[in-house]
């Protein structure tokens, strides 16, 4: 059942919107609807402008101090969602967006993504300072949890057949 549960909501939701369309152009008239429906799209646009800009800025701090820029990463992903949300018409997803817009819904939305994701980052790939949650290389990760993540050096691997030929492709790669 759980699996049914986006596809339903697919389904129901331009439906509901739909309705919501019919009772506020009854409520305010067609002309007053459409410029609600414009003034979202505008308000998307705008906010995801003025937010975004700051939370790519939280990011490139969070990632030049040093420490995990996990929970800024996902405020922008969700920021980018609100501003979708507003864009697109209907009621129902502007109010969906406008909630998103609200730092503490997002905080509730990163205390509950936080425990569903894992981020692995190297110290390597953060640049200089970097930034890692627990180990700090994943040869390191791999050979600690089990993972089946290994860690070559170029002069440790070949791309070849099994046969001793190379791989067609390898004309391909950049040197």
């Amino acid at each position: 059942m759980r699996s049914l549960t986006i596809p339903i909501l697919f389904l129901l939701m331009p439906l509901a919107e739909i309705a919501t369309f019919i009772f506020v152009g009854r409520e305010v008239g067609v002309g007053m609807t459409l410029l609600l429906v414009l003034a979202s799209a505008i308000a998307g646009a705008v906010l995801l402008r003025v937010q975004g800009l700051g939370v790519l800025r939280n990011i490139q701090q969070a990632s030049q101090a040093g420490s995990d820029p996990g929970h800024q990463l996902v405020h922008g992903v969700m920021i980018v969602v609100a501003a979708f949300l507003l864009i697109i018409p209907g009621f129902i997803s502007d109010i969906i967006g406008l909630l998103l817009f609200i730092p503490a819904v997002r905080d509730l939305g990163w205390s509950f993504l936080k425990s569903r994701l894992t981020i692995i980052t190297t110290r390597a790939a953060a640049g200089a300072r970097g930034f890692s949650r627990g180990r700090t290389s994943n040869s390191e990760t791999s050979r600690h949890t089990g993972s089946p993540v290994i860690d070559l050096d170029d002069d440790e691997f070949s791309r070849t057949d099994g046969r001793g030929r190379t791989d067609p492709n390898e004309r391909d790669r950049l040197k």
